[in-house]
């Protein structure tokens, strides 16, 4: 979601939205106040399922007020099981029989196997090798239709498995193969209950299993509203017509420019030569095909400013040259071209750091053209700078593999003159992994955040990874978000490995509930894990290195690895089970009690439980 972000708690788009619309300045708004009473209406109507508790239902529910009207939605997954087997593994049953087989033929004889289903009862949905492991993702089918919301991934390293996950569902009643209403009636009634427009991407008929253990035949639409930047995918029942779930996919040569490991204008611009990593984009930043451009606008992303995206910023003088002059004094649009390089710069940092980690072609990153390495392409990321359609706040939608990313990053109007969240490279990068999030969980679907916990780790993983990328040595240090355009920390306490200063624990989620608050309290684990490691193994200034060994590219590594593991939808606690089991794949388990330290001391050790009661036991061994 965006730096600020909508009211979470109660459902609010998912725009990855920053800040929090300066709710902590605004506490109690009548919006809020509004919202929690819409909330309080609809459990009294029975419209939000009992009798679980809070905790359980963050884990599974989410509440979402959707479109102009804010109408409220609520939305189900399935709770997923989730089992790492360490560094030994598990071999998978055609190894076994010493049977040869594809990673697919694999995976699916060990879910029939563990599952107990049939092999007609599974379909692929994507699979990916990194270095490491083979990962492979699969849908449940019901008469040869998918259920959307059953899903199961597997990992693999060579003839035994080393994870998996799956949320599969034994319903009571399964709906009908034939659909009642037609497609264009359930896109009318999605455009109708989201408030947008259908965008023309190809609708499907897919099962959605309601959490009354029925499964429902739907309609699958995608619809847009410019206006106010919101992007669904609605679930409209192919019987009824009633909307069953929405998911939302907004998570609220020379440039001159505010380096990358640094955070805004006040540290300084600087006029960077070839940044481009030449094994991320081995055709540079301004090729895609045989395609070659002369503005901000690329193969990994294209960055505007104005209504469209053939507002971008041409280069400056000579080929290849982006160099702007920013001027502190002046307002946004007087530093549009700045911004705008400065943008297409960050997004290329990030796309060209995070290949190196794995986020691949196969693995559902972002590039218009894959270089015929596989994965589905046209899907770069587009930056709006000074999107018009907002103010102190940021967004980033992340839609499947093969349709384009889309960030939009607002003005601040805070001080005076106003400044703009392009220019600050937390912001874009915090946005900017809400891709890699949404994308690398649940193997490309842009699915797989969708409950109340997964989402507020989504927010966390953003803060993570810009705390990440501005740690520039082997010293501890506090990380605060947002200090230029905001003047002020956006969270409520510095990242760091202080709990005098950073008091946050896993029990606080009990009352930390709104997705931007539960975020805090897991990017302060991944700052605790940052830390640690990079006390026990130096820290290397190139980051782009994935081969190295410092503290700080094991960490990354381990980030990006257990994003591929997890189940859809995961609990802290399976996103704990992923990071450690992400360590024993990559490191045989080097950093095993390390990382159970830092989580203890954070409240999430070896006793912790979905009720959120701090744990500061270690597993034995540690």
């Amino acid at each position: 979601m965006g730096v600020v972000g909508g009211d979470e708690s109660t459902g609010a788009p998912r725009s990855s939205q920053f800040l929090r619309s300066l709710q902590r300045s605004l506490t109690c708004s009548m919006a809020f106040v509004a919202k929690l009473a819409a909330i309080a209406l609809l459990i009294a109507q029975g419209a939000i399922a009992a009798p679980w508790d809070a905790s359980v239902r963050q884990t599974t529910h989410r509440v979402r007020s959707v479109g102009p009207k804010g109408t409220q939605f609520q939305s189900y997954h399935p709770e997923p099981v989730f089992e790492t087997y360490g560094v030994e593994g598990v071999v998978h049953p055609l190894a076994k029989r010493g049977l040869p087989s594809t990673n697919e033929e694999a995976a699916k004889a060990f879910l029939e196997e563990k599952l107990g289903v049939k092999a007609d009862a599974l379909a692929r949905k994507s699979g990916h090798a990194t270095d490491v492991v083979a990962n492979e993702y699969f849908r449940q089918k019901i008469n040869n239709i998918p259920v959307a919301n059953a899903v199961a991934n597997v990992a693999l390293k060579g003839e035994k498995v080393v994870s998996f996950g799956a949320s599969f569902v034994k319903p009571k009643s399964v709906a009908a193969t034939t659909p009642k209403l037609t497609k264009e009636d359930a896109i009318a009634k999605a455009e109708a209950a989201v408030g947008g427009k259908y965008n023309n991407w190809p609708t499907a008929l897919e099962y959605f299993a309601k959490d009354s253990d029925h499964v429902v035949l739907t309609h699958v639409v995608q619809v847009q509203n410019a206006e106010t930047q919101e992007w669904y995918e609605a679930f409209v029942d192919a019987n009824s017509g009633e909307i069953i779930n929405v998911v939302s996919f907004v998570a609220d040569a020379s440039y001159r420019v505010i380096p990358f490991n640094v955070q805004s204008p006040t540290d300084g611009f600087q006029t960077v030569t070839n940044p481009q990593d030449t094994v991320s984009s081995p055709n540079g930043w301004h090729q895609y095909g045989t395609t070659t451009t002369t503005s901000t606008s690329g193969n990994n992303v294209l960055a505007y400013k104005s209504s469209s995206t053939t507002g971008t910023t041409s280069q400056s003088s000579a080929t290849n040259n982006y160099v702007y002059t920013f001027n502190a004094a002046g307002t946004p649009a007087a530093n549009k071209d700045p911004a705008t390089v400065n943008a297409f710069y960050i997004g290329n940092m990030l796309h060209d750091l995070f290949y190196r980690y794995g986020f691949t072609e196969t693995a559902y990153n972002f590039q218009r053209n894959n270089n015929g390495k596989g994965g589905a392409q046209n899907d770069h990321v587009l930056i709006s700078v000074q999107d018009a359609s907002g103010t102190n706040n940021a967004n980033f939608a992340t839609p499947a593999d093969g349709q384009s990313g889309q960030m939009r990053m607002f003005t601040w109007t805070l001080t005076t003159p106003n400044r703009d969240g392009a220019l600050e490279n937390d912001i874009v990068t915090h946005e900017y992994t809400h891709g890699l999030t949404n994308r690398l969980t649940g193997g490309g679907t842009g699915r797989c955040l969708q409950t109340t916990e997964s989402g507020g780790m989504g927010e966390g993983w953003s803060d993570a990874v810009a705390d990440w990328t501005e740690w520039n040595s082997a010293a501890d240090r506090d990380f605060t978000l947002g200090s230029y355009v905001y003047t002020k920390n956006i969270r409520d306490y510095p990242y760091s490995t202080s709990k005098t200063k950073n008091p946050l624990t896993y029990g606080t989620l009990k009352t930390r509930t709104e997705v931007h608050d539960a975020g805090e309290v897991w990017a302060t684990i991944w700052h605790e894990i940052f830390a640690a490691l990079i006390a026990k193994s130096g820290f290397s200034a190139d980051k782009n290195n994935s081969a190295g060994t410092a503290g700080n590219i094991v960490a990354l590594h381990l980030l990006i690895d257990a994003l591929q593991l997890q189940p859809c939808n995961p609990t802290f606690i399976a996103a704990r089970n992923a990071i450690i089991q992400a360590d024993a794949n990559r490191y045989g388990g080097a950093n095993k009690c390390l990382l159970w330290t830092a989580f203890a001391k954070r409240g999430l050790g070896n006793g912790a439980t979905t009720t959120k009661t701090d744990s500061t036991t270690l597993p034995s061994g540690c």
